[in-house]
C-alpha cells in the first residue's frame, strides 16, 4: 500500500527509474543524494521521505545495482561508492512498518554482504592497478564502502554478527596492503566499539582466524601503522572479554606470544598500548583476570541469592501485610467496642439518675398530695403504714442481698459437692461392672436342687403353653400331596406364560404389518397415476381381508350405478346385499389402494 502524502520528487523519480532504460538507472539514483542533503538531519520529514524512498522500491534499486558487475554502470566506482552511501543512509532510521520482518531479515543482510562484497572487488582493483592516482581513488571508494557499512552497522546492531561471521571480512584481513588492512581493521574496531558482545556469538574457527590475522599483522607486519592498528584492535579485544584473553594466555595455538610480544620494538606512537597488551599477557595480570573472574562469580552468585530473598520475601509479604492488617482491625474494633459499652454504661447511669429524681420528685408529689387528702387525724397512722411499707422493703433488699452473698460464698462448696457426687456415681459404676464380670467369669457351681412346689409351678407354666401354642405336625402323604399341587400350578403358571408370549409376539407382529399397509396406501398413487406394476404392491395376502374389499368395493359401485329412485330409502352406513358368484372372482387381482378415478 502506497503512502499518501509522498514527496512529488520521490514520485517523478520512482516514475523516471521505472520508465528508463537499465544502464541509465544507476545515474537517476544518484539524485537521491540531493533529495537527502537538501532534508534537514534528525528531522520528521527526512523519516518521511525514507519511507516514501523504501515504500516506492527505490532501496531495492540501488540494492539490485550494488549487486551488478561494476564495469557494466555508467560512471563505475564513483557511482557504487556513492549508491552505498545513499543505500546506507536510507537504511539508518527507517520505519518499514508492514514489511518489517522481509526489510530486517532480507534486506539489511543482503545489504551488508553486497558491501563486502563490493570491499573485495575494491581491494582486487586496488592490488591490480598500477598508476598512483587509480590507486589513491581505488582507497578513496574502498574508505567511502566502509564508512557506508560501519554506517550501516551503527544504525542496525543486529547485523555486527553476521559480519563478523562472514568469509569476505576474514580475506579482506587477510590482505597484504598495508592501506587496505589498517582500513578493514580499523573498521573492525569501530565495529567492537558499538558492540563487542558479538565477537563470542560468532563461531570458534571464525574467532581463531581473526585473531591469527591481527596478530600476524602485529608480529609480521614492518609497519608502524598497521602493527599500531592491530595493537589496538587486540588490545580491545582481550579488554572487552576476558575469554578471549584467557585464550591468549593458556591456548596452544598462541603459546609464546608474549615472549613474541617482548623481542618486538614498538614505535612511539604506540608504544604504551603495545606495554599494556604484554602486560596483560602477563602471569600477574592473568591471575589478576582470574581473581577478578571469581570475583564476579562470587557477586552473581550471591546478586541470584539475595534477588531469591528479595522474591521470597516479597512473596509472604502480602500474607504479613494481611495480618498486620487483621491484628489492627481487630485492636480498632475492640477498642470502639470498648467506647461504646463506657458510653452506653454512662448512658445507663443518667438514665438511672434520673428515673431516680423522677421517682423521688413524684413519691413527694404524692407523699404531698395524700397529706392533703388525708384527714389531720389520720395522719401518724398513714405515717406508720408508710414506714412500715419501707421497713419491709428495705428488710426485702437486704435479705435477698445477704443470701446472693452467702450463695457466692457457697459455691465452691457446691461444685465440690457436685464433683463429688459425679466421682461417687463412677466408681459405684465401674464397682457395678466390676462385680458383674466376676460373676461371668465365676467357677460352676452346678444347680440349686428345685422344691416340689418348684417343680409342679414348672410343669404348669409348660402345659399352658403347649396348649396356646399347638404344634402344626403334617404326615409324609399330606405333604406331598401339597407339593404335587405345587409342581401342578406352577406348569400351567409357564405354559399359560409361553403361550402369551407368543399371542403377543403375533399381536405385535400384525400391527407392525398394518402400520406399513396403513403407510403404503397413504403414499399410494391414484389408478390414473399408477403406472406399470405398482398397483401389484398393493395386493392383499390376506383372503378375508381381500373378500370384505371386494364386498365393500362391489357395495359401493351398486350403490353408485343404481336409479335416484331406489336410493330415496337407504341411508349412507347401511350394507348391501352382494351375490356370490360375484364373489368367485379371482381374489388375487383386487386392489385395495389408490383413490377412485373422477
Amino acid at each position: 500500500m502506497k503512502p499518501t502524502g509522498t514527496d512529488p520528487r520521490i514520485l517523478s523519480l520512482a516514475a523516471e527509474v521505472a520508465k528508463s532504460p537499465e544502464h541509465n538507472v544507476p545515474v537517476i539514483l544518484l539524485k537521491l543524494k540531493e533529495i537527502l542533503n537538501n532534508t534537514p538531519f534528525g528531522s520528521s520529514e527526512l523519516k518521511k521521505i525514507k519511507q516514501d524512498i523504501y515504500c516506492y522500491d527505490l532501496i531495492q534499486y540501488c540494492l539490485l545495482v550494488l549487486s551488478q558487475d561494476c564495469s557494466r554502470i555508467q560512471g563505475g566506482w564513483t557511482t557504487i561508492s556513492q549508491l552505498t552511501q545513499i543505500l546506507s543512509h536510507c537504511c539508518v532510521g527507517l520505519e518499514p512498518g508492514e514489511d518489517a520482518e522481509e526489510f530486517y531479515n532480507e534486506l539489511l543482510p543482503s545489504a551488508a554482504e553486497n558491501f563486502l562484497i563490493l570491499g573485495r572487488q575494491l581491494q582486487t582493483c586496488f592490488i591490480n592497478a598500477a598508476k598512483g592516482e587509480e590507486k589513491d581513488k581505488l582507497l578513496h571508494f574502498f574508505q567511502i564502502v566502509t564508512d557506508s557499512l560501519f554506517w550501516l552497522l551503527g544504525g542496525h546492531v543486529q547485523l555486527i554478527q553476521n559480519v563478523l561471521q562472514s568469509d569476505h571480512l576474514l580475506l579482506l584481513l587477510q590482505t597484504d596492503n598495508i592501506q587496505i588492512g589498517s582500513t578493514v581493521m580499523t573498521m573492525v574496531q569501530n565495529i567492537l566499539q558499538i558492540n563487542s558482545g558479538d565477537l563470542l556469538r560468532i563461531e570458534g574457527k571464525t574467532l581463531h582466524s581473526i585473531l591469527d590475522e591481527v596478530i600476524f599483522k602485529l608480529l609480521s607486519t614492518p609497519s608502524p601503522v598497521l602493527r599500531s592498528t592491530a595493537t589496538k584492535l587486540l588490545l580491545l579485544m582481550a579488554e572487552s572479554h576476558q575469554e578471549i584473553l584467557i585464550l591468549l594466555r593458556l591456548s596452544a595455538c598462541y603459546k609464546g606470544l608474549r615472549s613474541l610480544l617482548n623481542k618486538q620494538e614498538p614505535g612511539t606512537e604506540f608504544s604504551q598500548e603495545f606495554r599494556h597488551l604484554i602486560g596483560l599477557l602477563s602471569p600477574k595480570i592473568y591471575q589478576g583476570v582470574e581473581e577478578q573472574k571469581l570475583h564476579q562469580a562470587a557477586c552473581l552468585i550471591q546478586a541470584y541469592w539475595k534477588g531469591f530473598q528479595t522474591r521470597k520475601r516479597l512473596k509472604k509479604l502480602p500474607s504479613a501485610v494481611i495480618t498486620l492488617q487483621r491484628s489492627f482491625r481487630a485492636k480498632r474494633t475492640k477498642i470502639l467496642l470498648k467506647l461504646n459499652r463506657q458510653k452506653e454504661e454512662e448512658d445507663r447511669r443518667l438514665q438511672l439518675q434520673l428515673q431516680r429524681q423522677r421517682a423521688m420528685r413524684l413519691y413527694r408529689e404524692l407523699r404531698l398530695s395524700m397529706l392533703e387528702i388525708v384527714h389531720p387525724g389520720q395522719v401518724e397512722k398513714h405515717n406508720r403504714e408508710i414506714e412500715e411499707k419501707s421497713a419491709l422493703i428495705i428488710q426485702k433488699h437486704w435479705r435477698g442481698y445477704r443470701e446472693r452473698k452467702n450463695f457466692r460464698q457457697q459455691r465452691p462448696s457446691l461444685t465440690e459437692y457436685k464433683a463429688a457426687v459425679t466421682l461417687q456415681r463412677a466408681t459405684l459404676k465401674f464397682l457395678a461392672k466390676c462385680r458383674k464380670k466376676k460373676k461371668l467369669f465365676a467357677p460352676w457351681q452346678g444347680l440349686r436342687e428345685l422344691t416340689d412346689a418348684r417343680r409342679v409351678e414348672l410343669k404348669q407354666q409348660v402345659d399352658d403353653y403347649v396348649r396356646r401354642h399347638p404344634s402344626s405336625q403334617m404326615s409324609d402323604v399330606t405333604s406331598k400331596e401339597l407339593h404335587s399341587q405345587a409342581q401342578q400350578q406352577l406348569q400351567h403358571y409357564f405354559m399359560g406364560r409361553a403361550l402369551e408370549e407368543r399371542t403377543q409376539q403375533h399381536r405385535e407382529a400384525l400391527m407392525a404389518q398394518i402400520s406399513t399397509n396403513i403407510e403404503q396406501l397413504m403414499k399410494a398413487p391414484s389408478l390414473k397415476e399408477a403406472e406399470g406394476k405398482e398397483p401389484e404392491l398393493f395386493l392383499s395376502r390376506s383372503r378375508p381381508v381381500a373378500a370384505k374389499a371386494k364386498q365393500a368395493h362391489l357395495t359401493t359401485l351398486k350403490h353408485m350405478q343404481a336409479p335416484w329412485w331406489k336410493k330415496l330409502g337407504e341411508e349412507a352406513g347401511d350394507e348391501v346385499d352382494v351375490p356370490e358368484d360375484e364373489l368367485s372372482v379371482e381374489l388375487g387381482t383386487l386392489f385395495i389402494g389408490g383413490t377412485k378415478p373422477p
